[in-house]
């Protein structure tokens, strides 16, 4: 039996530090106690108290650092003990009850299933969480054939690596319609279920937070012998440059690819990098796509009432290229949940974390050595062009695009095609040929 550190005592003369007679033996009979169970403790408690006679409990109890009703029940044992009335005890099985994965292999991966959609969390590696609580989980796995209740559900969740719960500060702009961002996230599913089974692109779009280019700190801790010096300020007129990276993530190929700006972040530069992408690896990814689903956040330069966005996606990419495109955007305050918020922006943030970003070279090496054990592999360039801020698209632009709205949140999702014939003139082509802004 494994001995467990003995406490001290907690008769008077011990807590007031005095070499009382009977010290020796409180540290002596300290140590003999932290060598028995809980049950040996309370039995020879027992035997000491009735010794003692009149006011034995109280005075055990504090030699002993026992509880009085400890002292008492174990009083109560001994007596029965006595009187011959020995406890039953059933033969407790060898190995004990197998787990529930252990019977149900399979409900492991269903449930990882059941969470792909619902799976969101701090992109610096903090808490993750689900939208769904253990309850419900729990139905909708007994609706598959696995008869599990909650407090099991919460238990494989946590052997998942998920938190049950966390606490978020209350944003502004978080729409007031929970019904319908509950509707969004089961279209968005059904969505990506569709474009999976017709083995179409499924790609997650967003812009990572702009980073300073010099020697500032960089949050995070690393493995060094000695810790980098770095500026006592990080002033943006002191930077190098200040770099915006825009990602696309490729949900079905776990692949990343990540352009940095010097310029805006703009609905032209998001749509040129999307562009990018679909010219260096998605045609050759998919051949025969001729339909591309968007997953991105409800703001910024991909925002769903951006109408520069709309009108860039259909000159630079549907035209161009004349493959159809269907957006959806998360809901406000939900952009936690986008995959290239917790698949690719996250991992890159811990690869470089406590490292200064000193030139764009070290940070694109930082980008393109990301990898993750479930085979994450980024592709990283530099975008030198100039995006102007402040693009109005007048009403009259807006009705010449192929937009559809879809019966279904149409606020969130829509679907551009190509016109026959393009409307915009096809841009110019940089010197590497691909798409680029003007200098």
């Amino acid at each position: 039996m494994r001995a467990s550190r003995p406490s001290p005592c907690d008769c008077p003369d011990c807590l007031r530090g005095t070499d009382h007679p009977d010290a020796q033996y409180h540290r002596e009979l300290q140590v003999f106690l932290a060598t028995l169970s809980n049950e040996q403790r309370r039995l020879y408690a027992a035997v000491e108290s009735r010794r003692q006679g009149r006011g034995g409990v109280g005075r055990v109890a504090q030699i002993m650092g026992l509880g009085k009703q400890a002292v008492a029940h174990g009083r109560r044992q001994l007596a029965d003990l006595l009187e011959g009335k020995f406890p039953h005890r059933a033969p407790h099985p060898v190995g004990g009850r197998p787990r529930t994965e252990e019977k149900l292999p399979a409900i492991t991966a269903a449930l990882e299933e059941m969470l792909s959609n619902e799976v969101a969390g701090d992109p610096m590696g903090g808490p993750i969480w689900v939208r769904s609580s253990a309850k419900k989980l729990a139905q909708r796995l007994r609706q598959k054939g696995f008869p599990v209740s909650p407090p099991t559900v919460w238990r494989l969740l946590k052997r998942m690596g998920f938190s049950m719960k966390t606490s978020i500060r209350k944003r502004r702009g978080v729409t007031r319609d929970p019904a319908a961002r509950d509707e969004q996230f089961r279209y968005i599913a059904s969505q990506r279920t569709a474009f999976a089974e017709a083995r179409l692109p499924i790609i997650s779009v967003d812009t990572k937070k702009k980073e300073l280019i010099g020697n500032f700190r960089n949050n995070g801790r690393a493995w060094c012998r000695e810790a980098p010096e770095v500026s006592e300020h990080g002033f943006a007129s002191e930077a190098e440059c200040v770099a915006t990276p825009y990602g696309v993530y490729d949900l079905t190929e776990n692949r990343g690819f990540v352009v940095v700006g010097l310029s805006h972040n703009t609905p032209e530069f998001a749509v040129t990098v999307i562009a990018r992408w679909w010219e260096a690896e998605g045609r050759v990814t998919y051949p025969s796509a001729d339909e591309i689903l968007i997953l991105a956040d409800g703001g910024g330069g991909n925002g769903n009432r951006c109408r520069a966005w709309k009108l860039k996606l259909q000159e630079l990419f549907c035209d161009r290229f004349g493959v159809k495109v269907t957006v959806c955007h998360y809901p406000p305050g939900c952009s936690k949940y986008n995959p290239v918020e917790y698949k690719l922006f996250s991992q890159i943030s811990i690869n470089w974390a406590g490292k200064p970003l000193r030139s764009l070279q070290m940070m694109l090496g930082y980008i393109r050595g990301t990898t993750t054990s479930t085979g994450l592999t980024v592709r990283a360039s530099l975008d030198e062009g100039v995006y102007k801020k402040g693009l109005e698209v007048p009403r009259a632009d807006m009705e010449l695009l192929n937009v559809k709205q879809h019966e279904v949140c149409p606020q969130w999702n829509y679907t551009i095609s190509p016109r026959t014939p393009p409307h915009a003139a096809i841009p110019a082509t940089g010197t590497d040929g691909q798409l680029g802004a003007t200098h």
